[in-house]
């Protein structure tokens, strides 16, 4: 293996390019042309063109992106997350084409990616599931609602093909279930292509806690730690740390034994995650999806533990044999999302132009970014500006580490949930770690969200002073050069004395 087609853009192409050349192989990523010019396309030690159009015309055309990896010369796809990257179909086509997948076989995607067979194979290897059906083909509204009711409400609709929060929704009522199913079965098919669904039983205020596992050809399979994704808004996680407050020894044991059994129940092979439900009534982990690629909070697993994922990824693509110690936590990781969306405005995404970013440099905290100042948010993509991930000798000074350079961060252009981050981190439940997957709406956090809101014309008055303010322009990058590291800003609205909004 000397080349790799990176089929991804933003922050993970970046990070995949930062392994990439540590290990001295070369990295090729497809762009489309709105991504031509960004920085992972500089960074790159070469750009391959995925032309223009929606997304089934780049990052999700299979055919082009293979054509374009073998017409590059490249050994291997590396397929990021998202996009592809669970796509069987694709991890199949590159294979046909004489590469190698940075990823699990097709078999394991196709087993992992559908969550009926996906449940099935763990009832088999003794992993608790969430009680719930599939819907027969044909089988009517009024049956399924009377089946609903036999599960007992409330009842939650998903995606057989999904993930990421699409085609899901939380039912509370016989009433409200033929509206939730229409409204599901219709956002699963606009996102997948498939509008398949089932229905499980709504587990009240759960933790979701996720296993990180990692298996080589050769039958071996490791556990690379846990963990805590509570904190999410529309079934996306915004904050993810490892360890979690919440498992003792026991819990952990038995929750890394449910996760090696489901994964080699389906004969799992390269990086994946097993994640679940914990439910604090019943005091039991169950089941909900193995995603079977690298995931957005990959991160803090990798400063907890020492290791690369992506290097692990790229060695087990190899056909090396593994050889990994037990895992011990090397002290605690948080990592907050930075997203261009409006909290106060239901976490709506907000498109549009950088017109200044700046991230603090700090011993503690390590900034995966894909935008700089001058990028576009483009409301094609996930609205994601950067994971800030801080790394502490235990959880309270991780905290206070990750709130600092929160604060010390400038994004301007776009609405952010940057102070919505650094409220919610200190916010006494979360500092106790007393997390649930309802943590935001139980606390109301978004409402007051909306009461700090920043008015549009002061953010212009800032927007002026730091412009003004810089001296002289960043040097260009050439292409094949990463980001150069970037300035630090103290934030203007906790420096003000005199004035606020």
């Amino acid at each position: 293996m000397k080349r790799v087609l990176i089929a991804n853009r933003g922050e993970i192409a970046l990070r995949i390019i930062r392994t990439l050349r540590r290990l001295g192989l070369e990295a090729v990523i497809a762009a489309s042309d709105d991504d031509l010019t960004s920085p992972a396309a500089r960074a790159a030690d070469r750009v391959v063109r995925l032309g223009a159009g929606d997304l089934s015309s780049t990052y999700l055309n299979i055919e082009r992106l293979v054509e374009l990896a073998r017409e590059s010369a490249c050994d291997a796809v590396h397929p990021g997350y998202g996009f592809l990257s669970e796509n069987p179909t694709f991890a199949q086509a590159v294979r046909e084409a004489g590469l190698t997948f940075i990823g699990p076989n097709p078999e394991a995607l196709r087993l992992s990616g559908s969550k009926t067979e996906s449940r099935r194979a763990m009832r088999q290897a003794g992993v608790p599931v969430i009680p719930g059906f599939h819907p027969a083909e044909g089988e009517s509204e009024q049956e399924i609602c009377e089946r609903a009711s036999e599960l007992g409400f409330p009842v939650l609709i998903k995606a057989v093909a999904g993930g990421g929060g699409k085609g899901m929704r939380a039912v509370y009522s016989e009433e409200e279930l033929p509206e939730a199913l229409a409204g599901a079965r219709r956002e699963a098919e606009n996102a997948f292509g498939d509008p398949r669904i089932y229905l499980e039983k709504l587990i009240t205020s759960p933790r979701h806690i996720e296993v990180q596992v990692v298996a080589d050809e050769h039958g071996n399979l490791f556990v690379l730690g846990e963990r805590e994704c509570s904190i999410q808004r529309r079934h996306q996680k915004i904050v993810e740390e490892s360890p979690s407050p919440l498992l003792t020894h026991f819990m952990r044991e038995k929750l890394f034994t449910y996760a090696l059994s489901g994964m080699r129940a389906i004969g799992y092979t390269n990086a994946g995650t097993v994640e679940f439900l914990y439910s604090p009534q019943e005091d039991e982990f169950y089941f909900l999806e193995i995603n079977a690629r690298l995931q957005v909070e990959h991160p803090v697993t990798e400063l907890v533990s020492g290791l690369d994922l992506v290097e692990l990824q790229i060695r087990v693509a190899r056909g090396e044999k593994l050889s990994l110690p037990p895992w011990q936590p090397r002290g605690h990781a948080i990592e907050a999302r930075l997203y261009a969306e409006d909290p106060a405005s239901g976490f709506l995404p907000s498109p549009g132009k950088l017109s200044a970013c700046r991230f603090p440099h700090h011993p503690q905290v390590r900034i995966d970014t894909g935008v700089e100042e001058g990028s576009q948010i483009s409301p094609l993509y996930d609205p994601l500006i950067a994971k800030l991930i801080a790394h502490g000798e235990d959880r309270p000074s991780t905290i206070a580490a990750l709130r600092q350079a929160l604060r010390e961060t400038v994004v301007l252009g776009v609405t952010t949930n940057r102070s919505f981050l650094i409220d919610l981190l200190a916010h006494p439940d979360f500092v106790a770690g007393h997390l649930s997957v309802d943590f935001i709406e139980r606390h109301k956090l978004r409402e007051r969200a909306a009461e700090q809101d920043v008015p549009p014309e002061m953010l212009a008055i800032l927007a002026a002073a730091i412009n003004s303010s810089l001296e002289e322009e960043e040097p260009a990058i050439p292409k094949g050069e990463m980001m150069p590291e970037r300035a630090t800003i103290a934030d203007p609205w906790r420096e003000l004395r005199g004035w606020r909004g």
